[in-house]
């Protein structure tokens, strides 16, 4: 059975400035490889803020991924990070895991962009879930606004043990996103490692509220809202939650496929 030496990282993401916010992230790697986490994880457009000015954040050249690459390898960790991708006319909000190598293991598109901030109108959704061993231990990722669609969760959790959740959800919603998130790790029975930046940052202010939520939906650790560590190891005993509570040998997909077409019929 695997283990995560997981550390969250809480940051208040420097509006727009990519080098400030690449320093602030050695400086929380080298913290979390002193604390001997294997892993970090940063949130939603890690390194600019959320921001719709594409014309600023958006990459051609992969920048940002060729420098987390060589931090990887040079403290030899899993890091997972948000950044932003061109894409023609529009551009694409990725999350990508690397191993402790600088390897790719996994590169996630958001699937649903904000459209009330709208981020649909700079952003184009992606279609596809991805998954990515840590120690033995399958996961999956989102991207904050994904978190309020339960269906990819349910698909992802078919696989996952744990469930990266990677946002700049604001002060705002707050209640929404504890919510949220304890609900997705009790549906589920998975581990819900969740990172959230904190802060007035672009105008907008965060709270944090990083945590992990095991697969009954208690709260193992919790970051409040103040920058910097949250640390946890995960076990890889989600098979045991669900063994010791198997309801998920009890769901009906092909009636739920079933009664959402009758839905759409009658719509």
């Amino acid at each position: 059975m695997g283990k995560i030496g997981l550390a969250l990282a809480q940051t208040c993401i420097v509006w727009e400035d990519k080098a400030a916010n690449y320093k602030k992230a050695e400086y929380m790697l080298r913290q979390a490889k002193a604390h001997h986490a294997d892993t970090i994880f940063f949130p939603e457009m890690s390194f600019t803020g959320f921001s719709m000015n594409i014309s600023a954040t958006a990459e051609e050249d992969e920048a940002t991924l060729t420098h987390m690459r060589r931090l990887s390898a040079a403290y030899q960790m899993h890091i997972g990070f948000g950044w932003v991708k061109a894409c023609g006319g529009r551009a694409q909000n990725h999350y990508t895991v690397l191993d402790q190598t600088g390897e790719v293991l996994s590169d996630y598109i958001k699937i649903h962009p904000f459209s009330y901030s709208g981020e649909d109108k700079q952003f184009q959704g992606g279609s596809e879930i991805s998954f990515f061993k840590i120690n033995h231990i399958l996961c999956s990722s989102f991207i904050c606004y994904d978190l309020r669609f339960p269906e990819i969760f349910q698909a992802a959790s078919k696989q996952a043990e744990v469930i990266v959740v990677a946002a700049n959800w604001p002060a705002c919603r707050s209640e929404h996103w504890k919510t949220l998130l304890r609900a997705r790790a009790i549906e589920n029975q998975v581990y819900i490692a969740a990172v959230n930046c904190v802060g007035t940052i672009g105008g907008t202010e965060y709270l944090g509220d990083s945590c992990v939520f095991n697969p009954n939906g208690e709260n193992q650790a919790g970051g409040g809202a103040v920058e910097g560590l949250i640390y946890y190891e995960i076990a890889g005993d989600t098979a045991a939650f669900r063994r010791d509570f198997p309801i998920r040998q009890d769901r009906r997909e092909e009636l739920y496929r079933r009664l959402m077409d009758q839905s759409n019929e009658v719509c």
